[in-house]
């Protein structure tokens, strides 16, 4: 069930990523909420929750030392890599570099901001 409801959240934020992010557009050349169908939405979603079940541990293993030196800043750059990754695999979703970082960071906050309310004894400062 929470499986579903992540896939659901991160539809939903991915969605609004490239609605609301100037870059993205379609095959057409269109870009905005009328854009994309629900099927492209869901399409991208699961080439991002599998890019991110794949291939995302290995990038992270490997990025382990810089992300620690950088307290944890890299994986802003490990996200942008991923959502690239997927933007470019999904059918009828384009995009470039900066379009694909900025969603990379509201994704991130997104996650955060999930994790934190899923779990609150995990982020207590006490």
């Amino acid at each position: 069930m929470h499986l579903l409801i992540r896939f659901i959240v991160n539809a939903i934020v991915l969605w609004l990523v490239i609605s609301l992010v100037p870059g993205f557009h379609n095959n057409a050349g269109q870009s905005g909420f009328g854009a994309y169908s629900i099927g492209t939405i869901v399409i991208l979603a699961i080439i991002f929750g599998l890019v991110n079940m794949l291939i995302g541990p290995i990038l992270r293993l490997l990025s382990a030392p810089i992300t620690w030196l950088t307290h944890g800043l890299f994986q802003v750059v490990i996200n942008w890599i991923l959502l690239g990754l997927a933007v470019w695999i999904a059918p009828n979703v384009k995009g470039g570099w900066l379009p694909t970082l900025i969603g990379a960071i509201v994704l991130m906050i997104v996650g955060t901001l999930i994790a934190m309310a899923s779990n609150p004894e995990r982020t207590s400062t006490v």
